[in-house]
């Protein structure tokens, strides 16, 4: 008797956006949860997300620095985790919120708030369940150059600075290019 192997579809991190899903614009940073700097960035997001309302899209990488932040990592795992009910962006901000208070228990009680609601979420952080996504986002930006959190690409192009001012510069900038690329409809004569 053969045994039918169950397979999991994970949602993962690149696949997690808040915004418009559809913009043309993506804003997408490389950042962890214990970093101050980091939680400083979340809130300049919010503004963009405000001021370009419908016309972005963003995107978290996780960048765990755990020679500096040794909860970084589980921390990533859990918002993978929660990505897997939806519940990304509500369980990000909390540990923004919480980045003092990142052991593993505090991390099941944090996704209670966010509203997660599965029974193995604590067996699957102490498994390191979804490492291999957080380990996935950590090589991609260490392929693309990134060596410090928070890194901000726009469209894929690195950001050199995490300032609103920065960002918005770069994202007005794409905008400008998406709209040369749509085609202008011609009237009929």
């Amino acid at each position: 008797m053969a045994f039918k192997k169950e397979v999991v579809e994970i949602i993962e991190p690149r696949d997690v956006f808040v915004g418009n899903v559809k913009a043309e614009v993506t804003l997408e940073e490389f950042g962890e949860y214990e970093s101050e700097s980091c939680a400083k960035a979340n809130e300049i997001v919010k503004k963009l997300l405000i001021d370009y309302d419908g016309r972005i899209r963003f995107n978290f990488r996780h960048f765990p620095l755990t020679n500096i932040h040794q909860r970084s990592l589980k921390a990533g795992e859990a918002a993978v985790a929660t990505a897997q009910e939806g519940k990304f962006w509500e369980m990000h901000n909390i540990l923004f919120a919480n980045r003092k208070n990142l052991g593993t228990t505090s991390l099941k009680l944090h996704s209670k708030e966010a509203g997660v609601n599965n029974k193995r979420f604590l067996d699957e952080l102490v498994n390191a369940t979804y490492g291999w996504q957080v380990q996935g986002d950590l090589k991609e930006g260490l392929n693309r150059g990134v060596k410090e959190v928070p890194t901000f690409f726009v469209n894929g192009e690195k950001v050199a600075k995490p300032t609103y001012d920065e960002l918005s510069k770069a994202i007005e900038l794409a905008l400008k290019k998406v709209k040369k690329k749509t085609p202008v409809k011609q009237k009929a004569a």
